[in-house]
């Protein structure tokens, strides 16, 4: 159905105030935070929200910059479903959004963003902050990191043009969009045409399903020896589909980096993370006598392929993916799989079905149960040593272990990212597990606290978030507020790097002044740490990447958030972690990590033509 049918379907016109309708629209669509800086070009949206506020509607969370802001709107979207939204005033509150947005860009996060511009009769008068296309043209700056991306020039084509965002925002491939709007604009009358439970059902994301793909793939699986599933990032809400699938045809998994917070590290068929950080495990399970690659939901770039790995990147690869431009990438695959993820093995497991009640066959039995230690080969490692100052293996060991298994665990750019991947571990909630009997998947009831709306969860990020390809240094410290504004139920622990804190570190004060429950895990050795091991590995200079000693400890004392100082394993000891867990606000842990300490950044190395 198209725009203009559902206006002219819907109940007589409304006027409202500009910045009134666009509040009014994400409050219909279950948004509750708008993550932003206000300024006087964007002041009648903070006077809606405002208003929305005191009658239980969206509300303005107060980032210290805009780009905490848009990484704050990125980790809401991940962890509720909803559209993520930031907003800006004109010109350098723009053009501070810039990293976030390309950001989400990249990740496929879907967020909108507002931005304000001075009153239409101003633009090519050299007004305060101008930044349309006779300005400093922030529009311009934008097009190549959105899906959807307009400067509003009449009131009237603001529903159409709002409209059309929020659909680009929610459909395949995922993304930001972005509305500029000038300050008289969003105080001007405009007449609402469009209920909420029309803009709910053009919201819908689609299902299409091939069949004859479904059935192309059905006959690949049947004729398979072996079967590997490669899990990305992309699969949060088909994840117990994908599992249910791969214990039926006894399918060992593994996953990309930024899929490894989707399963249950613990299940008997995982294999280990593929790609960046990886397990050797991993690799081993791709390359042994596979006739048939399973890849769903991954870009295939070089974090997630293994840096175009031929061992996935052959004719025995099944890519399956709603994005197109995923699938783009792997031309050398024998079949492409278009369409909604879950709705494709759903579809799958149907056939199966089918087949196997006509055939009168039993279902295979699952191999014994074996224990991760046995099947995830981690690189040489020293998580057992307790020596100082602490070593980052043992330090994953200490964050796996001292958490409970509902924790949010978020890792930002650089070493923090790969002592993550390859050593973060979910608590072990087995409880004797055994074949056929899975965890909870990431997105059920149990991992999640109900919705406060009632609508089904969707698109869920699991235990852990890393980036891939487009990742920036301090994005997860602002994701991680925005993690726990979107479900303050459960902790969120964010495992930063001391170069990325004294960028956007700030923002821990407001996990403090919203009193969220965040964990920041600073990992201090004084150095930008992933460019001295790069360095030192490639035989290059040894410049540019010593920082100075910092306590962030005391930084956090002084704005009134606790902190610590943990030199060594048995600090550890000395943590009340019920008081941390139960505190509402934030806490920041200083480890004092062994600068020696190399984390597995061969693969990045080896693209960068520089491994020894």
């Amino acid at each position: 159905m198209t725009l203009s049918a559902v206006v002219s379907s819907a109940d007589p016109s409304t006027s409202v105030e500009a910045a009134s309708l666009i509040v009014s629209y994400l409050e219909a669509l279950g948004v509750e935070y708008v993550f932003g800086v206000p300024g006087g070009a964007i002041e009648p949206l903070y006077n809606a929200l405002a208003v929305s506020s005191r009658r239980g509607g969206p509300r303005p969370v107060l980032a210290r910059h805009e780009a905490g802001a848009a990484f704050m709107a990125d980790g809401y979207a991940r962890e509720t479903g909803r559209l993520g939204v930031c907003c800006a005033t004109s010109g350098p509150g723009a053009t501070n959004l810039l990293t976030g947005i390309a950001c989400a860009f990249d990740n496929s996060v879907p967020l909108l963003a507002i931005t304000g511009q001075p009153s239409l009769p101003l633009f090519g008068k050299r007004a305060l902050q101008e930044s349309s296309c006779t300005g400093v043209n922030t529009v311009g700056m934008l097009q190549h990191c959105t899906r959807y991306n307009t400067l509003i020039s009449h009131v009237d084509q603001l529903e159409n043009k709002l409209v059309s965002a929020l659909i680009r925002a929610s459909q395949p491939p995922h993304g930001p969009v972005h509305l500029s709007i000038p300050v008289d604009l969003l105080r001007s009358q405009v007449e609402q045409r469009l209920s909420p439970e029309h803009l709910k059902r053009l919201l819908v994301k689609p299902s299409l399903i091939d069949e004859d793909a479904i059935h192309t793939l059905f006959e690949a699986v049947q004729r398979s020896r072996k079967t590997v599933l490669i899990v990305g990032g992309g699969c949060g809400e088909a994840i117990d589909a994908i599992m249910h699938f791969a214990e039926l045809t006894d399918s060992c998994f593994v996953t990309t980096p930024d899929a490894k917070g989707l399963i249950n590290p613990h299940h008997y068929l995982y294999r280990g993370v593929f790609g960046f950080a990886g397990h050797q495990s991993a690799h081993q399970a791709l390359s042994d006598g596979v006739s048939l690659t399973l890849a769903v939901g991954t870009s295939l770039g070089e974090w997630t392929s293994g840096a175009w790995s031929t061992s996935v990147l052959n004719h025995h690869l099944v890519h399956i993916d709603s994005n197109d431009e995923h699938l783009m990438r792997s031309p050398m695959a024998q079949q492409h799989v278009r369409g909604r993820i879950r709705s494709v093995f759903e579809r799958l497991l149907d056939v199966m079905h089918i087949e196997q009640a006509a055939l009168g066959l039993p279902w295979k039995p699952s191999r014994a149960h074996t224990d991760l230690a046995e099947v995830v080969v981690r690189a040489p490692d020293k998580r057992e040593d307790m020596s100082s100052p602490i070593k980052p293996q043992r330090l994953m060991t200490e964050l796996s272990n001292r958490f409970p298994p509902t924790t949010r665990f978020i890792a930002d750019a650089g070493n923090s990212t790969a002592w993550s991947i390859h050593y973060l571990e979910l608590r072990n909630r087995r409880m004797g597990l055994v074949p056929g009997m899975t965890m909870p998947a990431a997105n059920s009831p149990t991992m999640h606290s109900p919705s406060r709306r009632g609508e089904r969860r969707m698109d869920h990020a699991g235990w852990l978030r890393v980036l891939m390809d487009f990742a920036p240094m301090g994005w997860a410290i602002g994701a991680a507020v925005g993690i726990a504004r979107g479900n303050p139920d459960y902790p969120v622990v964010c495992i930063t790097g001391d170069g990325s804190y004294l960028m956007n570190g700030q923002e821990i004060t407001v996990a403090a002044q919203e009193q969220l429950t965040v964990i920041f895990v600073v990992l201090n050795d004084a150095a930008l740490g992933m460019v001295k091991h790069g360095q030192r590995l490639a035989g290059a200079e040894q410049i540019a990447f010593e920082l100075p000693q910092v306590d962030f400890s005391l930084m956090a004392q002084s704005m009134g958030i606790v902190g610590h100082v943990i030199r060594s394993p048995q600090d550890f000891n000395d943590l009340d972690m019920g008081q941390i867990l139960n505190r509402k606000g934030p806490t920041l842990l200083d480890v004092r990590i062994d600068p020696e300490e190399v984390p597995p950044m061969g693969l990045r190395m080896q693209t960068l033509d520089t491994a020894p």
